[in-house]
């Protein structure tokens, strides 16, 4: 994995079947009630990019920046801009508070994250 800092007003290229992470420009933290889920903006799927694979649901607890799993999979590349509106949170209230938020589970891999962090799954037993 390397790291690719773009410059404020240069695009980064998304090329066909390119996968890279990245993250949003804000951080947030999420209160033991609250989840929140990223969805993608379907003007960008249009044109094939998927900004989450998998990851879209952040537990109650949640505190950093959002990780999205950008991903090409159309046929011609992507210019993608810094502050460019590439997503969108939505956030639900529980009917009850997590008894263990994401910020107190033992097992949580990514919590504070400020940048992009590779894969962790190496860490599970």
């Amino acid at each position: 994995m390397s790291e690719v800092e773009v410059k404020d007003v240069e695009p980064f290229i998304l090329q066909p079947g390119d996968f890279v992470l990245a993250t949003t420009m804000e951080s947030f933290h999420l209160p033991s009630n609250i989840l929140a889920r990223l969805e993608g903006r379907s003007s960008l799927g249009r044109l094939g990019i998927v900004v989450h694979s998998t990851a879209s649901v952040f537990d109650p607890g949640w505190n950093g920046v959002a990780v999205l799993e950008l991903g090409n999979l159309g046929r011609m590349p992507v210019a993608l801009y810094p502050g460019m509106r590439i997503c969108a949170l939505t956030f639900e209230e529980l009917k009850n508070p997590s008894r263990v938020p994401y910020n107190l589970k033992k097992a949580a891999k990514y919590t504070h994250q400020s940048a992009p962090v590779a894969s962790r799954i190496g860490e599970e037993r």
